[in-house]
């Protein structure tokens, strides 16, 4: 098939292709063959089923295992506190970035910079075409299509810093330059405003609303008023966008917080990825990856050890029932009589690691109480499994508060009764008492950033966005403890943003790889 697309070493889903997947993101159908060929985009979007079919194949770029469905999309913020993986064994390239010492031929990193200008390629694709289509909800089509656009900046942005604006179809022999970081988020803010204006209020499973691009938007602002732009005009402008949310009442953390993991669709998933095993789009993100190596199941099935938190990260945890469903810190080890388990604190020398681990995300998607991820009672594990149906969230509920409380506090240089009513609605459902009132405007930000980490605790960067918006990787390295990966550079400030990976540097000569790299 012929497409125009932007040289950055994107692989480019064919539209026909996407029209294969649509059933995953409508009713996780298995795939099946479409015998069509030789289509282009000028004669595809036809119809408003052509447009489904494209934004479901943009979807399954994005949220496939090599770009958002596995923990390479996060290797480059290992770097966090709330992420560490082995010393040793097969985690080198997450272990690069937990040491602070990434480099530009991590093949990791490709998971973060492919997926997403896959998405985006797409993306355009429909943006650039959607308006042929007669049809009265191809502008839903259109919105899905922007707010995907900048949501995928968004995460590049973070990540890479200055990034080449491409938002249309371009000739294969492009080499469109690096835009400064205040142009591309000129353009998330740009897309993801177009995309309110286009997207509907009804929610719908994988599905972005109006309020889901409001959502990301106030987390934009907030990220905005911090490095490396430390524009403060945007803290009013983040409380607004998260007020919209808050007031239209289609959410709330009124879900347990183990539940919020285990299932789809929660009352405060805001948007997340769906996934299908059985249509061949599994989501890795859960079970066998978050399980310690020590661990085996009855069915001979065990742990990979891929990611846990760093010790202190663990010891400075609120007292909490939230933190009791976050963290895992009694191993069940299978006995010599492969029936019993014997359970072992963490900390044990007997265990491989010595670190805690996360238990929010062993299970994957329950279903009759079972687990498709990690299937276990109290003291047995039956099955450990590493592919899921379970969604990942990108933007849910709580998160919208915490931006609220934090955004509203700093524009008014200091908290009000609404900031304090935000963060404490989060508070509650963990069962942690009320803020104490009368903070500083300085201190209740930091009240919000410790409890945005823990309440957002290994969960697709959240954490390592905080280190690096406000400048904190000082603090977080000073913290560390001996048992962990050692830091490995001398120059922190040059760590907050990852390497360009050095196959796009060799496509694009004129570009200039970021400082420390």
């Amino acid at each position: 098939m012929k497409i125009k697309y932007s040289p950055l070493s994107v692989c480019v889903v064919s539209l026909l292709a996407a029209g294969l997947v649509t059933g995953i993101f409508t009713g996780c159908q298995k795939l099946s063959e479409d015998p069509k060929s030789n289509l282009t985009p000028d004669t595809y979007f036809k119809s408003q089923s052509d447009l489904d079919a494209a934004v479901a194949g943009m979807y399954l770029q994005l949220a496939k295992d090599g770009s958002w469905g596995f923990t390479s999309k996060e290797t480059c913020y290992f770097g966090s506190d709330d992420l560490t993986t082995d010393p040793s064994l097969n985690k080198g390239n997450q272990r690069e970035f937990d040491q602070l010492a990434g480099s530009s031929d991590n093949p990791d990193i490709t998971a973060m910079w492919k997926g997403s200008w896959t998405a985006i390629t797409n993306a355009n694709a429909i943006i650039a075409n959607y308006s042929t289509v007669n049809s009265t909800t191809k502008n839903v089509s259109a919105g899905q299509a922007y707010f995907i656009r900048g949501l995928c900046y968004y995460y590049l942005v973070r990540t890479f810093g200055p990034l080449p604006l491409v938002v249309a179809p371009l000739d294969v022999t492009a080499q469109p330059p690096r835009s400064p970081v205040d142009s591309v988020y000129g353009q998330i803010v740009s897309d993801l405003q177009q995309a309110k204006s286009m997207l509907g209020t009804t929610k719908s499973q994988g599905v972005p609303t109006t309020f889901s691009a409001s959502a990301i938007l106030a987390d934009v602002y907030l990220t905005m008023a911090g490095w490396p732009l430390n524009d403060a005009t945007k803290y009013a402008l983040a409380a607004a966008e998260a007020q919209i949310v808050m007031t239209s009442g289609a959410y709330d953390v009124n879900t347990p917080y183990d539940q919020v993991f285990k299932t789809r669709n929660s009352s405060e998933s805001i948007f997340a990825l769906e996934y299908s095993v059985a249509g061949n789009l599994p989501n890795r993100r859960f079970g066998s990856t978050n399980v310690p190596l020590d661990e085996v199941g009855l069915d001979n099935s065990s742990g990979w050890d891929d990611v846990y938190p760093e010790i202190n990260f663990y010891k400075n945890r609120p007292n909490c029932i939230r933190s009791y469903y976050t963290f895992y810190d009694t191993l069940k080890l299978l006995q010599p009589d492969k029936k019993t388990f014997k359970k072992t604190l963490w900390s044990d020398p007997v265990t491989h690691a010595r670190h805690p681990y996360y238990k929010k995300f062993r299970a994957g998607l329950v279903t009759n109480g079972i687990g498709d991820g990690v299937n276990e009672t109290d003291s047995t594990i039956i099955t450990i499994q590493p592919s899921t149906n379970a969604e990942t969230i990108i933007s849910r509920y709580a998160g919208v508060l915490l931006d609220y409380a934090e955004a509203s506090a700093m524009a008014a240089n200091g908290p009000t009764t609404a900031s304090y009513a935000a963060i404490n609605e989060v508070r509650q459902r963990a069962g942690e008492p009320p803020l104490t009132a009368g903070l500083s405007a300085t201190a209740f930000r930091d009240s919000v950033v410790y409890e945005r980490a823990y309440e957002f605790a290994e969960e697709f960067g959240v954490r390592w966005f905080d280190i690096v918006r406000l400048q904190l990787l000082p603090q977080v390295t000073a913290n560390r403890d001996p048992l962990e990966n050692p830091i490995l550079s001398t120059n922190l400030a040059q760590k907050y943003i990852a390497p360009i990976p050095f196959s796009e540097l060799t496509l694009n000569p004129l570009w200039k790889q970021n400082d420390g790299y």
